[in-house]
C-alpha cells in the first residue's frame, strides 16, 4: 500500500466511555503475537496504571543488519531498564504495560503515521503526517536518527516496511493501552496513567542528577492539560522530599501518549515522568549502577503514593 489511491488505514485507537542484576539485551525478534508485555496483578488496587513505551530491547536481526550503526550506538534511544525499575509495582496491584520492541524500531509515543518522506525509496501515501516537528527532527514513528543525532539506516526503506511495523507493533500496543484505560475507568470511575521514560544525562556518579543544573526527574502534564494538577504536585513533593531536583514540562512536556489519552474531563489522567539515567544506569555499558535498587525502591514508593492520590480524584 504505497500509492496515493490507497484507502486511509489510520485506524488509531480512540477511547470511549464504554471501553537487580539485569542481563544486557541481545538482538532478538519479539514474538509476533506479543509486541508488548502486560503484567496484571491478581487484583488491581486502584485507578493507577503504568506504561513504559520505550524500554523494549528485542532488536530483530534484520533491523540490526539494516542499520549503519553498531549495536551499542543503535540502543542510544532506548529507555534502558525502565521496565525493571517499575517491575515491583505489580505486587502492589498496579498493572504495567511494557513495549517489547525498541523505540528506534517503532515509536509508540508518536502518532501512528508520522513518517519522513526522505527515509523512503517510494512515495508515501497522502494520508501520512509528514509535516510535524518530530518528523523534521528525525524522530517520527519510524525514527531516522538515534537520540544523539546519528542516522540509523544505511539505505532508504520501503513504505511497506514502515506499515508492517506500525500494524504489528504500534496498533497492538495502543489497543492494549486503550483497553486497560477503559477497563480501569469502568471499574474505578477514573484512570490515572503514569507514562514512564528515562532521559540521557551527563555520565558520572548518581549524585550528578541532584545538582542544581540537572534534574533527577521531569514531570510532563502537557502544560497542565493532561491530568488533574494534584498528580504532578503530589509527585513533585514526594520526590523533592527525598532530595531530588524536579522540573515540570521542561524540556519534556509529554508525547503522544500523554496528549492523546490525557482527558481529565473524561476521567482519564496521564502524567509523564522522565528519570535521569545517571541515577541508575552506566550509560556506556547499559548496565545498572549500584544505585539501581535504591531508585527501583523509590519508584515503587512513588507508585504506592500515587495509587493513594488517584483514589481521591474526581470521578
Amino acid at each position: 500500500m504505497s500509492d496515493d489511491s490507497a484507502a486511509d488505514p489510520r485506524d488509531t485507537v480512540r477511547m470511549t466511555s464504554s471501553i537487580p542484576s539485569v542481563p544486557a539485551p541481545v538482538p532478538a525478534a519479539p514474538p509476533a503475537d506479543r509486541p508488548y508485555r502486560l503484567l496484571k496483578p491478581e487484583r488491581q488496587a486502584g485507578p493507577l496504571l503504568v506504561s513504559s513505551p520505550h524500554s523494549g530491547r528485542a532488536y530483530t536481526p534484520a533491523f540490526v543488519s539494516a542499520s549503519r550503526l553498531d549495536f551499542q550506538t543503535l540502543r542510544r534511544s532506548e529507555d534502558c531498564l525502565v521496565d525493571d525499575l517499575l517491575a515491583d509495582a505489580v505486587d502492589d496491584g498496579i498493572p504495567i504495560l511494557n513495549a517489547e520492541f525498541p523505540r528506534a524500531f517503532c515509536d509508540v509515543n508518536r502518532e501512528a503515521w508520522e513518517l519522513d518522506p526522505a527515509m523512503f525509496a517510494d512515495k508515501l501515501p497522502h494520508w501520512c503526517n509528514t509535516g510535524t516537528a518530530r518528523v523534521h527532527a528525525g524522530f517520527g514513528t519510524i525514527a531516522r536518527l538515534v537520540s544523539l543525532g546519528q542516522p540509523i539506516y544505511a539505505e532508504k526503506l520501503l513504505f511497506a516496511e514502515a506499515e508492517t511495523r506500525i500494524r504489528t507493533c504500534w496498533q497492538p500496543y495502543h489497543a492494549a493501552l486503550a483497553g486497560m484505560i477503559c477497563e480501569t475507568v469502568q471499574t474505578f470511575g477514573r484512570c490515572v496513567l503514569l507514562d514512564c521514560h528515562s532521559m540521557p544525562t551527563g555520565d558520572g556518579p548518581p549524585a550528578s542528577a541532584r545538582a542544581d543544573t540537572e534534574p533527577g526527574f521531569v514531570l510532563g502534564d502537557a502544560h497542565g492539560t493532561s491530568c488533574d494538577p494534584l498528580l504532578p504536585h503530589a509527585a513533585q513533593r514526594f520526590l523533592e522530599s527525598r532530595g531530588y531536583r524536579v522540573r515540570r514540562n521542561d524540556p519534556y512536556a509529554g508525547g503522544y501518549v500523554t496528549r492523546h489519552y490525557g482527558r481529565p474531563r473524561q476521567r482519564t489522567h496521564v502524567l509523564q515522568i522522565e528519570i535521569s539515567r545517571s541515577l541508575y544506569l552506566d550509560q556506556r555499558s547499559y548496565l545498572p549502577l549500584r544505585s539501581f535498587g535504591r531508585i527501583r525502591d523509590l519508584m515503587t514508593a512513588l507508585l504506592q503514593h500515587l495509587t493513594e492520590i488517584s483514589r481521591h480524584l474526581p470521578s
